[in-house]
């Protein structure tokens, strides 16, 4: 019986409740973890100490989106248990992945000065590396991230903890925690230092296809690191450039060099530089969109293209479908939806029409149940329902569909 909710469905409900991690496939996964931790070696047990500790983060994400309070609070207590554990391990305490995984966990748990003290204590124990360490850049891309979401707004922001972190990064010295203050020369100095790392990158010869993974993996740190530091001190299109500048440049490069990287190393959904880089860029535009006034026009168009090219990207496809709700007009969206799923294999597209079909009916129904004086209507809205419908029969027509057993578990779902 603990088989059954491993791969947890989070679009349905279940009575009251959603379908989570039951007890018996909970416990059959964490038995997996001890088993492989006794017949791994050092290497494979750090990689694995990261997944596992990911596995946890996204627990604590799911009671974050089910605000069960109760629940996150054990399960926070849980998580933390265990990263304290894996970090204690000897081959673990200078691991600056583990490190930032355990600092972000706090984060989510709400311990903003915990988690603080932890990425600032990794950042200390990270040595000098600077722009040419992968793990320094990524562990300090997701501080300035972390931190740039507390902004209320960009006013000021050159004086805030994110520019500080990112303009130490760039200094490639010591690091020194944040006091209060950020000099005005150590930013003009910073930037040229991320410009000509940046500039370095696409002028150094190509490395090996061993080397390629972390390699292109520190090209998206050190785009995302620059144009943060830019967002933070000169504003939106400062940041926006960058991003036009670096896609325009991995194009010219040729796709073979960063569209394949996952092949060659057995690597599913391994997304490429291309991707990465467009994920970054349309979650800068909607964290600018939330804390100030900017058009929607340029995150839609942005998303569209990136879609075209990356049907199975499921973060773009939230993105797409979480502006699409502010939109009146349906058809837009529909026609775009349309178009993808003919071009393409994947799956995702259909399964997010018909997510956003099932968002527009159950707004519809609220609609039309709401009270108007002693009129209570109770129409249904069977256009949307027939068009449902008409979506999962296509789908489940498509080879991949066929075979995909969440679209079936949905399908039966809404016919019931």
């Amino acid at each position: 019986s603990g088989f059954n909710s491993i791969g947890h469905m989070d679009t349905m409900l279940r009575r009251r409740h959603h379908i989570g991690h039951c007890k018996e496939g909970e416990e059959f996964i964490q038995n997996v973890f001890h088993v492989l931790f006794l017949l791994f070696s050092e290497k494979e047990k750090s990689n694995l100490s990261i997944c596992w500790l990911q596995y946890e983060i996204s627990k604590v994400v799911q009671c974050l989106q089910a605000k069960n309070k109760k629940k996150l609070k054990a399960q926070g207590r849980k998580s933390k248990k265990l990263a304290k554990n894996l970090l204690k391990a000897p081959d673990n305490r200078n691991h600056l992945s583990l490190w930032k995984l355990y600092a972000y966990l706090e984060w989510l748990l709400g311990n903003i000065d915990d988690a603080r003290k932890v990425f600032d204590t990794a950042l200390c124990m990270a040595g000098t590396g600077g722009l040419q360490s992968p793990q320094l850049c990524s562990l300090s891309l997701l501080y300035a991230q972390l931190e740039a979401e507390l902004l209320e707004s960009i006013e000021g922001a050159v004086k805030s903890r994110a520019v500080h972190i990112l303009t130490k990064l760039a200094e490639s010295g010591p690091y020194v925690p944040y006091s209060g203050q950020v000099l005005s020369v150590n930013v003009l100095k910073a930037r040229k230092t991320y410009e000509h790392a940046v500039q370095d990158y696409f002028t150094k010869t190509p490395v090996s296809d061993q080397d390629q993974v972390s390699d292109t993996n520190q090209l998206v740190n050190l785009v995302g690191c620059y144009t943060l530091f830019q967002y933070l001190t000169v504003g939106i299109d400062a940041a926006v450039l960058i991003y036009a500048q670096t896609l325009e440049k991995l194009e010219a490069l040729g796709p073979q060099k960063y569209e394949n990287t996952g092949e060659n190393f057995g690597i599913q959904n391994f997304p490429t530089v291309l991707e990465a880089v467009t994920l970054l860029h349309t979650n800068l535009l909607r964290f600018h969109m939330k804390i100030s006034v900017y058009p929607l026009n340029p995150l839609r168009e942005a998303l569209t293209e990136a879609l075209k090219r990356y049907p199975s990207n499921q973060s773009l496809w939230r993105s797409y479908i979480h502006i699409q709700r502010k939109s009146h007009s349906a058809n837009k969206a529909r026609r775009f939806f349309d178009g993808v799923t003919r071009s393409t294999g994947s799956l995702e597209p259909w399964l997010f029409a018909i997510q956003a079909e099932q968002m527009r009916k159950k707004l519809t129904e609220n609609i039309q149940r709401a009270d108007v004086g002693e009129i209570h209507s109770t129409i249904p809205e069977t256009g949307l329902t027939n068009r449902i419908v008409a979506l999962f029969e296509h789908a489940i027509q498509s080879e991949n569909g066929a075979h995909c057993p969440l679209l079936w578990r949905m399908y039966l779902n809404f016919l019931v």
